[in-house]
């Protein structure tokens, strides 16, 4: 547990289900105020209605007006925003020559355009009363590339760049932080993987398994608390081991390699 979130007003961007609910439980356990945003209302809906405690605005994080208004909603639900966190993102597999102009501008609409413009409406407010984190779920795909998906590897890179600069910019009153999750077993990874691709993504990686949400919820508690309060500029992986080179006993076998 972490004093310092009680009562401090938080935004969640598609926080509805995965990553984002999850993310919002979490600070409900600190006893903090939130509010989630996302565009399906049904879950959203439903989210509210199982966890007590939340707001739900229901808003397109790519369309400017329906930002702004949301942004308006948290002003007069919590009044104000203590901490953003920019988690709203879609993906899809594609090989890049069949890779259309729509699908790739879909893509970058919702996962940088939203972070851009969630983070420029909570930025506003954060410098008005002189402190705020800002935090987005970027991917250990926007540091490496990943066959299939140009549009979501480029999406995620601009998230990442653009922490970077709003931690100069926005420094030292406001921290600013880009999340890289590896692989995480949601509702959007299961949609995209087989069970038979789920099983060989975890043979590649060193922990042998996708993460939880609620582990990335874990790490999102910590870096918005007191507890983080030298951290900003960080991007900050959270993968398994997924990034920390070729896993080569997994790759052939575990088969004994001796000098």
């Amino acid at each position: 547990m972490y004093p310092s979130l009680r009562d401090r007003r938080v935004v969640i961007t598609g926080g509805a289900r995965g990553i984002g609910l999850a993310t919002a439980r979490r600070f409900l356990e600190e006893e903090s105020r939130i509010a989630i945003i996302d565009i399906n209302r049904e879950l959203l809906g439903e989210a509210v209605k199982r966890n007590p405690g939340l707001h739900g605005i229901i808003a397109d994080v790519g369309d400017p007006a329906q930002v702004e208004r949301a942004f308006r909603e948290v002003d007069s639900l919590l009044g104000g925003v203590d901490v953003l966190i920019a988690n709203a993102g879609i993906s899809s597999r594609r090989p890049f020559l069949e890779l259309s102009y729509e699908e790739w501008r879909k893509i970058m609409r919702v996962n940088l355009d939203g972070a851009f413009l969630c983070a420029r409406e909570a930025a506003r407010r954060m410098v008005r009363q002189g402190s705020g984190v800002i935090m987005f779920t970027a991917s250990t795909n926007g540091l490496e590339g990943h066959p299939f998906y140009a549009h979501y590897n480029a999406s995620k890179a601009g998230v990442i760049l653009l922490a970077k600069t709003l931690a100069l910019e926005l420094a030292p009153q406001i921290r600013v932080i880009a999340v890289s999750p590896g692989y995480v077993l949601t509702e959007m990874q299961k949609a995209e993987y087989t069970p038979e691709m789920l099983g060989k993504v975890n043979s590649l990686i060193p922990l042998n398994r996708h993460a939880k949400p609620e582990e990335i919820a874990d790490l999102f508690a910590f870096l918005a608390s007191d507890q983080a309060k030298y951290i900003t500029g960080a991007v900050i992986t959270i993968d398994g081991g997924e990034t920390a080179g070729p896993y080569i006993y997994r790759l052939i076998d575990r088969v004994e390699i001796r000098r």
